[in-house]
């Protein structure tokens, strides 16, 4: 980066001077089930003329699926060359504040050589990244991360800060039907090797609980505060803690918050295990703003009974986002359910899709 890396620097060391002074302010606080504390109308997130999201990975690809509304496909159609496809889930986002760009990564997938070619076929730019934010302990979202460090440390800042929550790096299972790959018992899902990460010597590891700016116009959520009677996480999920597996609640689990000037609120999720309709509302509660612009990412309702999928979908459609983008791990029955209860709203998701969202 040269010389425009230290004027990064600086920008980022007076961008995080800025928002302690804005954003620390608590003017009331709930108690979240769990232990933690939101502030109301805590965030004075600023807004960005422009949000570019771009979809480095997701669960679906289609070669053939034209642009639609806000959505812009990358349509790559040479023999041998294709985009990839998983059950992961990886963005690149851009924002633009007072007409400087800001750039951050939002989880990084599981294949490491799939998501590598997407974000070569992409023409993503590591070295303009400012920021590296995990979601949570979940191989689909951190698969990636040691191995991307270690073949990017030449172009990744060094010192980036990499942001997460708490029980990130803790070991995960699931206890899967007898029908699954590890019958009757618990599947070990892995987890973050810290050590390994900061051994790398690229990245700073930043903690969060409460809403935090990231880079200029992209604020965490912290941890999310659960107020809908339905948004009871899911019942095969458990983590360790000690010697015992527990059911994992995602207590610690971040999603992105946006405001584009003009539009109102963007809320991107990974997996939402805290509820799509919880984080939304927690984005509308911490930031004092109600319109909501765009709903996007993971809303974990795959498997899901029938009537968490039927609340889901209402609540959403009574918020009334301009566009619902559920993807990743939102499960067949909700995505056809949005489109059918929400079809001018609605944009189907796919790896490659870039989100041009401006004033």
């Amino acid at each position: 980066k040269g010389g425009g890396s230290m004027l990064k620097e600086m920008d980022r060391r007076e961008f995080l001077k800025a928002s302690a002074a804005t954003g620390a302010v608590l003017m009331a606080g709930d108690v979240l089930k769990g232990g933690a504390t939101v502030a109301y109308a805590s965030v004075k997130i600023p807004e960005v003329e422009k949000l570019v999201i771009t979809v480095i990975t997701d669960n679906y690809y289609d070669v053939l699926r034209p642009h639609e509304k806000i959505a812009r496909r990358k349509n790559i159609s040479i023999p041998g060359i294709a985009l990839h496809a998983e059950h992961g889930l990886a963005y690149y986002i851009e924002t633009v504040v007072n007409g400087k760009t800001y750039t951050l990564m939002f989880d990084f997938g599981w294949d490491f050589n799939g998501v590598s070619r997407n974000i070569e076929l992409l023409d993503l730019d590591l070295r303009r990244l400012d920021a590296l934010v995990l979601s949570h302990g979940h191989l689909d979202h951190f698969g990636n991360l040691i191995q991307i460090l270690k073949y990017n440390s030449g172009k990744i800042s060094k010192g980036i800060p990499l942001y997460l929550g708490g029980e990130a790096y803790a070991r995960r299972y699931a206890n899967l039907s007898p029908e699954a790959f590890d019958p009757g018992g618990f599947t070990d899902l892995g987890q973050l090797n810290m050590e390994e990460v900061e051994s790398i010597g690229v990245v700073k590891i930043i903690e969060v609980k409460d809403p935090t700016p990231v880079v200029p116009g992209a604020y965490l959520t912290g941890n999310i505060e659960r107020v809908t009677e339905y948004e009871k996480g899911s019942p095969i999920l458990f983590i360790k803690r000690g010697d015992k597996k527990e059911l994992d609640l995602f207590m610690g689990e971040q999603a992105l918050v946006f405001n584009v000037k003009g539009k109102g609120l963007v809320v991107l999720s990974a997996c939402a295990h805290a509820g799509i309709v919880n984080t939304v509302k927690h984005a509308q509660k911490m930031t004092g703003i109600d319109k909501v612009h765009v709903v996007i990412g993971g809303f974990h309702l795959i498997g899901a009974p029938m009537p968490k999928i039927q609340k889901t979908i209402a609540d959403i459609k009574a918020i009334n986002p301009d566009y619902v983008v559920p993807s990743h791990c939102a499960g067949w029955e909700a995505i056809t359910g949005f489109e059918r209860e929400m079809p001018k709203q609605f944009v189907l998701n796919m790896a490659g899709t870039r989100y041009i969202l401006t004033a």
